[in-house]
């Protein structure tokens, strides 16, 4: 029998409980890994169905509700990891907010902080109170899009939380390759998962297109990113990968 990848592992993934998350988790226990899966409480009910997922897979899953939007959070649900598990091996930085708003005038301070708060400073939080614990093979991990490459129109928050990632990414990647620690980020395109439908800006007709510009004229499913997380986090994979903004874009047609 093949060794499993991360047999022994530990991993914690922001926005564990559905799409690319709830993805990367079920992968992550298929490989070996228990998992700490961080999710909003209002979305206990799908947590516990992923929770269900690692444990058919004979793995742990530790469940932490909370809002990432506070450092205080951020910081408690690495301890509780550590805590529970023993160790962190992994950590996934994936949840994210995203509103489409017409225009710059209509965007407010609310709504900006509150973009920001949840796409790159979490991601800040959740990497300065991991880095102790992380020992040489580790790997960081962090959702981008391709609207922090390309950026997207009436998504300005969103892109720029993005943009702000792949930068951070890309710099922490260089402090942290001494220690033996590999940062990199996923860029999808077009994802069919609950941010779309959750996205108060986009309507109906918008959310029935979604997708169809890319070249395969359809969106990805979350099953379809979630493999490049293994890949990024695997040492027998991508031992000499970091800094990256790996794009699952599904590139857009030309014209």
């Amino acid at each position: 029998m093949t060794e499993r990848r991360f047999e022994g592992k530990v991993a914690l993934v922001t926005g564990g409980d559905s799409g690319i998350g709830r993805a990367v988790v079920n992968l992550y226990a298929r490989e070996g890994a228990d998992v700490a899966i961080v999710f909003l409480p209002a979305e206990a009910a799908d947590a516990k169905e992923t929770q269900r997922l690692v444990e058919a897979c004979g793995r742990q899953c530790l469940l932490l509700p909370g809002d990432l939007t506070d450092a205080s959070f951020c910081q408690k649900a690495i301890d509780q990891t550590v805590r529970e598990f023993g160790k962190l091996d992994i950590l996934v930085s994936n949840a994210a907010y995203q509103n489409r708003i017409p225009s710059l005038e209509k965007v407010t301070d609310q709504e900006f902080d509150r973009t920001f708060q949840t796409n790159i400073y979490a991601y800040f939080w959740l990497c300065r109170a991991a880095i102790k614990h992380l020992q040489p093979g580790s790997s960081i991990i962090v959702t981008s899009s391709e609207t922090g490459l390309e950026g997207a129109k009436n998504l300005l928050a969103y892109s720029a939380t993005k943009g702000a990632i792949n930068a951070f990414t890309k710099t922490l990647a260089m402090e942290l390759v001494e220690k033996g620690i590999r940062v990199n980020a996923v860029a999808p395109g077009p994802v069919w998962t609950p941010l779309n439908t959750a996205d108060r800006g986009a309507s109906a007709a918008k959310v029935a297109k979604f997708g169809s510009q890319t070249m395969f004229g359809r969106p990805a499913q979350p099953e379809e990113i979630a493999p490049a997380y293994v890949f990024l986090a695997s040492e027998a994979d991508s031992s000499f990968i970091t800094g990256i903004v790996l794009e699952q874009m599904g590139k857009t047609a030309a014209g």
